[in-house]
């Protein structure tokens, strides 16, 4: 199987090079063996978490910690301001410019990340998408505004199923983006991303970590009220007078906007961040299945096993 594997790659990737992607759902354990990969292989690593770009957000995105950030280097955590517009287009061109570097002193670099379309605007190139009248993205915000979130995802799951179950749909960015190109194209949105490969100069190598759906809910539950311990609504507190910012649509700080605006409990807001970050994480599982290059392993597998599997195929 692994021969295949390689067999498979080859033909659309450089073998000089060798991107070892860590993927999974959040609180699976990625950004533990995305260390010990980049210390046994002397590699740095590339964060694809769209989430931890932004140097304001730190509890709410679980960004690696002080010891975790000192026991190998990391690139893209905190990198950019919620002030700034940092598209999934820039990152792609700003992660190649580093790897380029990064190949240039190790023919290995470790990239972890929860994102899956980031992860895969570095291996496979971003999918074109035609130019839409700004008019409906305008339409589409307003009917948010009004008619809310579960409006917008109830047609974009008559549009096209297949993103419907695919993206983030509790992000109203990423469900608006979905939907003006179902609207403006006439064409689904998955059906755009449907490309061939994009010619790299590396080899990606994918492992996957995996739990049962209530060993990987319990893990979620548990960071939740860990965040909320260490200070997830003070932060969000600082947060509050941004909220309409893009970076801030996120799980986590949404729903603790909607407790400090008035609109329900802080026990109800915590309950609901435990419930929309599972059904993220299921949605994380879902777009990974759909990749046969992953590798997967148990989330308590032995580090050693793993890394056996890889050196296997390098």
């Amino acid at each position: 199987m692994m021969l295949h594997f390689v067999i498979n790659v080859a033909k659309n990737y450089s073998m000089k090079n060798y991107l070892i992607t860590v993927v999974g759902a959040t609180a699976i354990g990625k950004t533990a063996l995305s260390i010990k990969l980049a210390q046994h292989f002397n590699a740095e690593i590339i964060s694809c978490d769209s989430r931890q770009f932004y140097k304001e957000m730190t509890i709410g995105t679980a960004v690696p910690t002080a010891q975790e950030l000192d026991a190998a280097k990391h690139h893209f955590i905190q990198n950019r301001s919620i002030f700034e517009d940092y598209s999934v287009g820039q990152f792609e061109k700003d992660a190649l410019s580093k790897l380029d570097t990064l190949f240039s002193k190790n023919n290995i670099v470790i990239m972890v990340g929860g994102s899956g379309l980031y992860t895969n605007a570095i291996i496979e190139g971003l999918d074109y998408f035609p130019g839409i009248d700004p008019e409906i993205r305008i339409n589409l915000n307003e009917r948010l505004k009004i008619e809310g979130l579960s409006s917008l995802q109830n047609q974009l799951k008559a549009l096209d199923i297949e993103s419907y179950n695919s993206i983030e749909i509790e992000n109203p960015h990423r469900l608006i983006r979905a939907l003006e190109i179902c609207i403006g194209s006439g064409k689904t949105y998955s059906e755009f991303k449907n490309k061939p490969k994009a010619k790299r100069n590396f080899t990606p190598i994918k492992i996957g970590l995996t739990a049962d759906r209530e060993i990987m809910y319990a893990r979620i539950n548990q960071r939740v009220d860990t965040m909320i311990r260490e200070g997830l609504l003070e932060e969000a507190k600082k947060l509050h007078e941004f909220k309409n910012l893009n970076a801030l649509q996120t799980v986590g700080y949404r729903e603790l906007f909607e407790y400090l605006d008035g609109s329900c409990t802080l026990e109800f807001a915590i309950e609901e961040i435990k419930k929309n970050t599972r059904r993220f994480a299921k949605r994380q599982v879902t777009w990974n299945k759909k990749d046969p290059e992953i590798l997967w392993f148990d989330f308590e597998e032995d580090t050693s096993k793993i890394i056996k599997s890889i050196e296997d195929l390098l």
